[in-house]
């Protein structure tokens, strides 16, 4: 589009419509491609990659208060003049995505094994394009300029390629290894689970105390645990080299109930000596640490359960029982031969699946795992020193630290059928493992055809923590990559900082060389008005779409935006998006009467050289301030201070002091005062517009495009920067002085129930010379808004006997009694105040003595007694004054 210079066109309507100008301006946006990138190739480039939501259904509040923040600061950037690049994506989510199209499929009575792999994937797509639509919807409604140009899906072929690089250089290079190993499995899912998606919950439970027998018939050794089903699989009993209560049992052989096994009695530093009875029993199969003594001693590795939490052949006459049920049924088993000797309540943490709500098992099972610890080697010395990223609050990177410090190696395979098909292929013939880029046609071990891809694929965080450079092109060097590589900011919640965030450093720096980001900005949870997190049990979540048709975007991303502080949760309170409307709704005012009083007023005409009023240097001086300090704050991710200084600016500075200024001019016959001030405010509302467009982009742009303006559209139009040549602390403190002379006289007429309407007599005694010219020249505005029947100033100002006082900076105000009330008619209405005041008092302090009412009242009761009290005998003392004070 080319650039346009505008007056305006049309007037505005009385009220504004968030819909219509929601629709209109992002579709004009859209066709005009304001947000794609490359638009300046000389300018300095500023990036951010979305964090990309889930395709498992719609955007929550959480993305909204995300994605708010992200688009305040890409568009600031962009009209900074930064070559500003916010990319687009979504992820496939593996396992959230698989288990909700496999509910659908089980709403009609089939699984994914009736459909095959092939089909059952056809389905998964089918979902993926349903909901990216929905949230491309979304996105549109909430005004986010994103550059759909560059839009990326964790699935698609770019992020694929980039995946299967990476997981061959790390195989290659031994970072990637296949093993037998204990690892957290979900049996509703059926797949294999990494640390950090189980979700540990307090559980009450039961500790079982077992007897097992020695097999010579000479005693027995006691064991204790949470999970007696286990015990089918157990294969020795441990306990400590040193403990002199067990010594001369080591070597010996129990006899395991039920399964009639031999296991071996074996020593193991593992065991504490103080807890419990100092024996514990082993099962390498189904508990990680018993794995790890397992491997020490050589012992045999016994599943019990299926994948699916089911006991197996090897549960001998429980085979096919529930894990639950089997619990149950070997209790009463255990109790009837004897064996179970004691049953405590026992309260403990229970892993449970993040996606899927299961008790999560440990189980032994083949899978691929990453060894992180060289991974986390280059991102603690990179953070150290000061070579890191930077952590918004600085509070988050000891948390980061001290997970990378603690780092365990990561399983990446997933038994799903969504996600990256891991790279590997067997040869049926003899065995051998192929890692490669490609499909592996034939063995290079024995030559054979019959090659198999192994059927898991990757943990969705594996692509995930490729976002920040795959997105970009990566592995190949592209322009995108060299120019937008690395990102500039990171937004993210707290929840994710191991699963995502630590992930995309240690694979940056691996394969980039270069940290990811350079800022993390961390923002806190959406909470509901009474501090719960949002869920569906709770039927507390708020459907940002909800929010938009109600009170409009603009108000929305105000409201969630502004009261947010890096790092910390924040409460969704609708009051506060209503009072966000009607924030909107003052602009909308004050901009219609600008422009009823710019009509005919060009872009050229704008002039604010030369003399100046003070109401004019002191909104230009305002504007300038706000403006630095505004630009400031976002540069600190202070979102939540930059909303109080931009509501301060336009409320009170812009709408209630200088428009109301502005009128004096503006309505008199002085044409070049008035055009001046058509100038000083057709400059300052464009300016102010500029300012909150970041957080309200809608109704900015609807104003904006009213405005004499140039160019096409508020989001390219240049972000305001301090100007020295504004600073005018003359045209402060002069406006001061009115402003406080103004509140101080309202303040008088309220307390004595004067209204605005009915003129008074204003004396005013400056404290010196230059105070008094400062009133002298305004004396204008202080008679138009102290509405006065007559006015002076003077050093010598006589003080009259009766009169009601107050003092601002620099002067004395008088206002005369005689001419402000009747005075014998304000003393009755006193003395029949003091009367009431009086019976109040006495009230409570007859309750207050009575000993009946103090001994079986509440406390809280009586406290609110005690400041009624208060309350009431502070105002019989004021009235009483005023009653002295107009009859002396």
């Amino acid at each position: 589009m080319s650039e346009n210079v505008n007056q305006p066109t049309s007037e505005m309507p009385t009220t504004y419509d968030p819909k219509a100008a929601e629709q209109k301006w992002y579709k004009y946006w859209m066709d005009g491609g304001f947000f794609k990138a490359g638009r300046i190739p000389e300018a300095e480039p500023f990036t951010i990659v979305i964090p990309p939501p889930n395709v498992t259904g719609m955007l929550h509040i959480g993305h909204a208060l995300d994605f708010t923040l992200q688009d305040i600061l890409i568009r600031t950037k962009r009209m900074q003049g930064y070559d500003a690049l916010w990319l687009p994506g979504s992820d496939h989510a593996g396992i959230a995505t698989q288990t909700k199209v496999e509910q659908k499929l089980r709403e009609e009575g089939l699984s994914r094994y009736d459909l095959g792999r092939e089909k059952f994937l056809d389905k998964v797509w089918e979902w993926k394009e349903k909901y990216a639509a929905n949230i491309h919807e979304q996105w549109a409604k909430m005004g986010f300029s994103l550059d759909y140009s560059r839009e990326r899906f964790t699935l698609d072929e770019g992020l694929s390629r980039a995946v299967r690089e990476v997981f061959v250089k790390l195989y290659e290079k031994g970072l990637i290894y296949r093993g037998k190993y204990i690892i957290n499995w979900d049996p509703a899912a059926r797949t294999a689970l990494s640390d950090i998606e189980v979700e540990y919950k307090e559980v009450q439970g039961h500790l079982y105390h077992l007897q097992y027998p020695l097999k010579d018939g000479s005693g027995h050794i006691t064991v204790a645990t949470t999970r007696p089903e286990t015990m089918l699989g157990d294969t020795a009993v441990a306990v400590h080299p040193e403990d002199e209560r067990y010594k001369h049992l080591i070597g010996k052989t129990l006899v395991l109930p039920f399964v009639n096994r031999e296991i071996p009695i074996i020593a193991d530093e593992y065991v504490e000596k103080e807890f419990g009875s100092g024996a514990v029993k082993i099962t390498p199969a189904h508990d990680p640490n018993d794995f790890e003594v397992g491997l020490r001693h050589n012992l045999p590795q016994i599943t019990v359960m299926d994948e699916n939490g089911t006991m197996n052949a090897a549960a001998g006459k429980y085979q096919g029982l529930d894990r639950f049920e089997c619990r149950k049924q070997i209790v009463k088993d255990l109790q009837e031969i004897g064996v179970l000797i004691k049953i405590e309540d026992h309260l403990h943490q229970v892993g449970h699946s993040e996606r899927t709500g299961a008790v999560v098992e440990p189980y032994l099972s083949t899978q691929w795992f990453v060894r992180m610890k060289p991974l986390a080697e280059r991102a603690i010395e990179a953070q150290k020193s000061g070579k890191g990223v930077n952590f918004v609050p600085d509070r988050f990177e000891k948390i980061y630290l001290h997970w990378i410090e603690n780092v365990r190696d990561w399983c990446i395979s997933r038994q799903l059928w969504w996600g990256h098909r891991i790279p590997a292929w067997y040869c049926e013939s003899c065995g051998e493992l192929h890692v490669a880029h490609e499909a592996v046609e034939v063995c290079s071990k024995c030559g054979s055809h019959d090659l198999k891809q192994d059927e898991d694929v990757l943990d969705t965080w594996f692509s995930s923590a490729l976002w920040p450079f795959s997105t970009l092109g990566w592995p190949e060097e592209t322009e995108d990559l060299k120019r937008f590589y690395p990102t500039d900011v990171l937004v993210t919640g707290y929840d994710i900082i191991y699963f995502w965030v630590a992930r995309m450093i240690f694979t940056a720096l691996e394969f980039t060389g270069e940290i990811p980001f350079k800022d993390v900005l961390i923002h806190g949870l959406v909470r509901d008005s009474e501090g719960r997190k949002m869920s569906k049990s709770l039927g507390n979540g708020v459907d940002p779409i909800d929010v938009i048709e109600q009170y409009g975007a603009d108000a929305l991303r105000y409201m969630i935006s502004t009261s947010s502080t890096p790092g910390q949760d924040l409460r969704f309170r609708w009051e506060r998006v209503e009072q966000a409307r009607n924030f909107a709704n003052k602009i909308w005012n004050a901009s219609r009467f600008a422009l009823m009083n710019l009509e005919g007023f060009t872009y050229d005409d704008i002039d604010i050289s030369g003399d100046l009023g003070t109401a004019d240097r002191w909104i230009l001086h305002r504007l300038n301030e706000t403006a630095r300090d505004i630009t400031r704050l976002i540069d600190s991710y202070e979102f939540g201070e930059t909303g109080r200084l931009l509501y301060n600016f336009i409320w009170d500075d812009l709408c209630d002091w200088y428009i109301e200024f502005a009128k004096l001019s503006l309505y008199s016959e002085n044409a070049e005062a008035k055009k001046k001030t058509q100038s000083v405010l057709a400059y300052v509302l464009d300016r102010t517009l500029r300012m909150i467009h970041p957080f309200m982009p809608f109704i900015s742009e609807e104003i904006w495009q009213h405005l004499p303006h140039k160019g096409d559209t508020i989001t390219l139009a240049e972000w305001p920067k301090y100007d020295a040549a504004f600073e005018a602390a003359d045209a402060v403190a002069e406006m001061n002085l009115l402003m406080d002379t103004i509140r101080a006289v309202r303040n008088i007429r309220a307390e004595v129930n004067v209204p605005m309407s009915k003129k008074i007599e204003l004396l005013v005694k400056p404290g010196d010379q230059a105070t008094l010219e400062i009133i002298t020249r305004n004396e204008n505005y202080i008679r138009r808004f102290c509405n006065t029947s007559e006015f002076k100033a003077a050093l010598n100002v006589e003080i009259p006997d009766k009169a009601m006082t107050a003092v601002v900076t620099g002067a004395e105000l008088y206002l005369p009694l005689s001419g402000l009330i009747d005075i014998t008619q304000e003393i009755a209405r006193l003395e029949k105040e003091l009367q009431h005041l009086n019976a109040e008092v006495e009230r409570i302090d007859k309750k207050l003595s009575n000993e009946g009412f103090v001994s079986k009242a509440p406390a809280k009761v009586i406290e609110e007694e005690r400041a009624k009290h208060a309350d009431y005998s502070e105002k019989r003392s004021k009235v009483l004054a005023r009653i002295e004070e107009l009859k002396g």
